[in-house]
């Protein structure tokens, strides 16, 4: 099979485009025919070896699949050749990825794609879209009438935050730096669009929650939470999933006084129930058009490298190259 792989970390320069030999499904996998997937900030991380993972060698690189099941494990128990699938949570921990003709995944990793719903479609909305809602319902736990900031609501996972926010029944803020981007994101449903360079945004948030907000999403690697919890209610929370390696000063005094609660995660640290309940939602939503995840562009197998770079330098350099996902069609 062809598939874009490393055998050590480094720049994007050492992925490799080749044959390798077809996986083989093991007793409880399922193997699948691979046809999209899609970039995540981590595959560059891993890649780069700045995110240290055990990582067999060669390495296929990625996280995020749709395709169709060929053939299954002997234990295998929920799937069938022939059905269309879809997943995240590949190439970590571990875990061979999803960018090759062919992979062999857990089914516990796999949920069936919905009827009127393309490739391209689950494979952009899986990692992202599996991030919001583990933030927003599992550790947030966002309630109807609640108001959620999106600090960064343009990118793949704030658009997924902002719809899956609305969905939930919240009233949702969010900023975006162009206009075309803040025009994007009033799109996905959010009630209010703020520049987020605005000297002024505190106060233009709190105009319109007089209250403040009741979550806080942070999708930057370098939060303010000096801002961020002048811009809390009574009882608010902030939800984390950037910013590795971030040291921010923190305002204590404030925080505990509103009685908040600062959490966060890793989208691939999460049980398979707790992805498995989340994909459901998803699967749902996407069947019926309450969720789409914007796709910058779709580019071959072989540019897998191109990919790499384009996300690196959108996530590490703020270039603003991306309006949406990169996928990659085997």
């Amino acid at each position: 099979m062809k598939a874009a792989f490393i055998e050590q970390t480094g720049p994007p320069e050492v992925i490799t485009h080749g044959d390798l030999p077809d996986p083989v499904a093991g007793p409880r996998q399922a193997l699948v025919r691979v046809r999209a997937c899609a970039v995540n900030p981590i595959d560059t991380y891993v890649r780069a070896g700045t995110v240290a993972m055990p990582l067999p060698v060669p390495f296929v690189v990625g996280c995020d699949l749709a395709g169709e099941v060929v053939a299954v494990g002997t234990e295998v128990d929920r799937l069938r050749p022939g059905m269309r699938v879809w997943g995240s949570n590949q190439g970590l921990l571990g875990r061979q990825g999803t960018f090759a003709e062919l992979a062999a995944i857990d089914e516990r990793w796999l949920y069936p794609t919905p009827n009127g719903v393309s490739d391209r479609d689950a494979a952009a909305a899986a990692l992202v879209s599996i991030t919001a809602h583990l933030g927003l319902v599992g550790r947030a736990g966002v309630r109807p009438g609640e108001t959620v900031f999106v600090n960064g609501g343009s990118g793949g996972v704030g658009s997924a935050v902002v719809q899956i926010a609305k969905i939930l029944g919240a009233r949702v803020i969010a900023t975006a730096g162009t206009a075309n981007k803040q025009a994007r994101v009033r799109g996905f449903g959010a009630d209010l669009v703020l520049d987020y360079r605005a000297p002024d945004l505190v106060e233009q948030v709190l105009a319109a929650a007089a209250d403040g907000v009741h979550v806080f999403w942070e999708t930057q690697r370098e939060p303010d939470f000096d801002r961020a919890v002048s811009l809390l209610a009574e009882g608010g929370r902030i939800v984390l999933m950037a910013g590795r390696d971030a040291r921010p000063s923190f305002p204590v005094g404030p925080f505990y006084v509103k009685g908040c609660t600062l959490v966060g995660f890793a989208m691939f640290k999460a049980s398979a129930q707790e992805q498995a309940a989340a994909a459901a939602d998803i699967s749902r939503w996407l069947e019926s058009g309450r969720l789409r995840v914007p796709i910058d562009r779709v580019l071959p197998l072989s540019r897998t490298a191109e990919a790499h770079a384009v996300q690196e330098a959108a996530t590490l350099r703020g270039t603003g190259a991306l309006a949406g996902k990169i996928v990659v069609e085997p």
